[in-house]
């Protein structure tokens, strides 16, 4: 029943929309019947899709990608079955913006989510707008059945809720596991808090591979956006101390589990010459996680905040071991996949993306000319072949000054957020941290430079002026959208905050420790633990204090 009445609801939201989307509606009715269809999917013209979105997943974090620590045999297999990609980007370096931008093919200035919303600091009014069409939505009109389960964080107030954009059910927390309250909701209703983290990616994987069971005789789209591994990681008990490699190569094995999970049940049914699976993550990794050698890391517009793995399968369709080194971005993932399912693309917006189905067949040459970055409302670098131009500078290493003595805010307390204690400090940066220091207009030559560590803008004007040319049209663009949003001024500037630093601007004070302060330190950070209780080693479960 709760299915049915959310499925109803859902299509009574739908018939309130704009005359766009109803008209995109009829024309995927027409194409469908009429079109031939997509060369590479000839005999399924309607393929299913699972889309499987990491949180704060590093560049480097996977072996098919070069650790040599963290074991993931099923994506590993999932690339050697599929395609890779190594040059493919997310157009900011935190959340919520990311995710709008994969559900609708544009930059978050376009589709409007430019900044995270957070219920803990009041970050209520931000969430994914009802005149946005999401790849949901287009396939739910296509009768697809559809599911997303995981993190959502396109806003946590009922009018933004997954089920209003195209979603016929909705399993998971609304915004980022850290942020309070954690809230498991099922549909609309909330069903757990607090919640017990290390039972997230478990439940997640049983609710994604019953959706499959339940809809295999149907077109689905399933939308797997897993916690993990955004702080604080939580791996279930199975996992704990298991991969040896740490408490985030743990939670990495257990993601990779998960993956495992899902393709074997695909092929179980029979549905792996019917089903496209892609594997990408939202942005770079937190402490802990791996860059792959790149500079920087999530919250931060070098590479290794901006640049994620992506990974697509489809046997019959996608040769095995095929690599690409051509220019994407997660803003072409809708535009793929629509052409896939004969549906057209809205005409009357801008869609940012491109059909990258070449890329991931062949070696096709980029359909980019050039592919943005962005920091909260501001247009931040270019990134053209193998030139990427910063015209506004990354921000230096993030809390540089707490390397051992930080508290996190949002960290594990046993009894809000239910998850292991012993989390990653910021001395276990990720990325690189050399190279020249940042400073506007930085050119670096990616294909011979690819960690950012020599700025060649001296050498190269003319790359400059180029690149800087690209920028100046695309941030006009940025500058005319930004003039009709109150707190947001042309230059990209904002009241809440500027640039890069948005990505942390809605977290609640941070408090910090000084190694000379009367209680010092260590004494602050036992303090911590003897107020918010302790990690059981052996349950995996955060035991509050009595």
């Amino acid at each position: 029943m709760g299915f049915l009445a959310s499925r109803e609801a859902s299509q009574l939201f739908r018939r309130r929309r704009s005359p766009a989307f109803a008209a995109v509606a009829i024309s995927t009715l027409l194409l469908t019947c009429l079109e031939p269809r997509v060369s590479g999917a000839d005999d399924c013209p309607k393929p299913n899709v699972v889309l499987i979105f990491a949180d704060d997943l590093g560049y480097g974090d996977l072996g098919c990608y070069g650790h040599q620590r963290f074991k993931t045999p099923h994506l590993d297999r999932m690339a050697a079955e599929g395609a890779r990609l190594t040059n493919v980007y997310v157009p900011v370096p935190y959340c919520a913006p990311s995710r709008g931008t994969i559900l609708t093919g544009r930059y978050p200035f376009r589709h409007g989510v430019m900044r995270n919303p957070c219920p803990d600091a009041n970050v209520n009014d931000v969430g994914i707008p009802d005149s946005e069409i999401l790849l949901s939505e287009a396939l739910q009109q296509a009768d697809y059945a559809t599911c997303c389960i995981g993190k959502w964080h396109l806003g946590h107030q009922p009018q933004f809720y997954p089920t209003r954009h195209g979603f016929d059910e909705y399993y998971g927390i609304h915004y980022s596991n850290d942020m309070r309250p954690v809230q498991l909701l099922e549909n609309d209703q909330v069903v757990e808090y607090p919640v017990v983290q290390c039972t997230l990616t478990r439940r997640y994987t049983e609710r994604a591979v019953d959706f499959i069971e339940r809809n295999r005789k149907r077109p689905f789209f399933l939308y797997l956006p897993h916690a993990m591994p955004h702080k604080p990681l939580a791996p279930s008990e199975e996992f704990y101390q298991k991969s040896g490699a740490g408490l985030y190569a743990d939670v990495i094995s257990e993601l990779d589990w998960s993956v495992g999970e899902v393709l074997k049940k695909i092929e179980a049914l029979g549905l792996e010459e019917k089903t496209l699976v892609l594997f990408t993550s939202d942005n770079g990794p937190w402490f802990g996680g791996s860059t792959g050698g790149l500079r920087g890391m999530k919250s931060r517009t070098w590479e290794g905040g901006i640049r994620v793995p992506l990974i697509a399968r489809w046997p019959g369709r996608i040769p095995a071991g095929h690599v690409s080194d051509a220019l994407a971005g997660t803003i072409d993932v809708l535009p793929t996949v629509l052409k896939l399912a004969a549906i057209p693309l809205p005409q009357d917006r801008t869609i940012d993306g491109r059909d990258i189905w070449p890329l991931l067949t062949s070696q096709s040459v980029s359909p980019h000319e050039a592919i943005y970055a962005m920091g909260g409302p501001r247009l931040m670098t270019v990134r053209s072949g193998r030139w990427k131009l910063h015209v506004h500078p990354p921000a230096t290493r993030l809390l540089a000054d707490q390397l051992d003595d930080w508290i996190d805010p949002r960290g594990p307390d046993g009894v809000t957020i239910l998850a292991p204690f012993e989390q990653y400090m910021p001395r276990e940066h990720p990325g690189v941290l050399t190279g020249d220091q940042p400073k506007p207009m930085m050119l670096f030559d990616l294909d011979s430079d690819p960690a950012e560590q020599h700025d060649v803008a001296g050498q190269h004007p003319d790359v400059v002026r180029r690149l800087k040319k690209l920028f100046d049209a695309m941030n006009e663009q940025v500058s005319t959208k930004n003039e009709k949003r109150p707190g947001v001024s042309r230059a990209g500037g904002s009241s809440k905050a500027v640039g890069i630093e948005i990505a942390l601007d809605c977290a609640p004070p941070i408090k910090r420790f000084s190694a000379h302060d009367a209680d010092g330190a260590d004494n602050a950070k036992q303090n911590h633990r003897q107020h918010h209780g302790v990690f059981d080693r052996g349950g995996g479960l955060f035991i509050p204090n009595k």
